[in-house]
């Protein structure tokens, strides 16, 4: 406890005696700014709320679908396995910026019957599409982590492959990866951010339009103090679901 308040103490210090910590106070911490800010940034960052739960519910229906058909053995599924391959290197490779751009911009653009126009609705596809990539992966790793041996028993009861892995792998497989699936939802949570770029009037575009106004940071602060409110529960729960993995693996080892 001491020398975490020395360590504090020493860099609090340093800030206040730095030769432009005036200038930073009065283009970041502007308590004015703050407290009329703060109201409309909370509204707006009610976009962001929206976006999250609905990227999340669609990533994890189509990221384990994916991981399912990467998972298929035999040399008859090896097309579809290169399919689900080739759409996880992709969109891991592409920065979800770029997939933002390319869909906000360029889906609208073609003007086709029933493509929605929508900013809001090609946020939500091009997150979907970049995250269930990475998540594909981690449902893999959970599925295959399960024991040959499990599949090969399954099938001996009479089981057929797909209900072999629907009630013996996928619910184990599902259960070891949560903790890296909250990960992932934590880096989801930050990323909606980024729609901001396509037009999305969210928290991080509100704060761009009041600092544009007032010559003043102070609204980005308070952006990133409820990115920090909603993503710290988040990362303390992760860190108990990991914390009590751990002790369970402990106890059984020790059983």
């Amino acid at each position: 406890m001491v020398s975490t308040v020395v360590f504090f103490t020493v860099i609090v210090v340093a800030v206040l005696n730095s030769p432009g910590w005036l200038e930073v106070k009065r283009a970041f911490f502007s308590g004015e700014r703050f407290r009329e800010d703060l109201p409309g940034i909370t509204r707006a960052f009610w976009i962001n709320v929206k976006l999250f739960p609905t990227a999340e519910v669609l990533i994890l229906v189509l990221a384990l679908f994916i991981a399912v058909l990467r998972s298929l053995p035999g040399p008859v599924f090896f097309p579809i396995r290169a399919l689900a391959v080739g759409y996880t290197d992709l969109f891991r490779g592409v920065p979800t910026i770029l997939v933002i751009y390319i869909l906000g911009f360029g889906a609208p653009s073609l003007q086709l019957r029933g493509v929605p126009k929508s900013s809001f609705v090609w946020a939500v596809v091009a997150l979907v599409l970049v995250y269930s990539a990475y998540v594909a992966e981690v449902y893999r790793a959970g599925i295959e982590s399960v024991h040959p041996s499990q599949i090969a028993a399954a099938r001996s009861l009479g089981l057929s492959r797909w209900q072999s892995m629907r009630f013996v792998v996928l619910p184990q497989a599902v259960r070891r990866v949560i903790p890296p699936l909250l990960n992932d939802f934590i880096g989801l949570q930050k990323d909606t951010a980024l729609v901001a770029s396509i037009g999305v009037v969210e928290a991080f575009r509100t704060s761009q339009i009041d600092s544009a106004q007032t010559f003043n940071f102070t609204p980005y602060l308070a952006t990133a103090l409820l990115f920090v409110v909603i993503t710290i529960p988040l990362a303390r729960f992760t860190d108990a679901l990991i914390a009590r993995g751990r002790r369970r693996r402990e106890a059984g080892g020790t059983t």
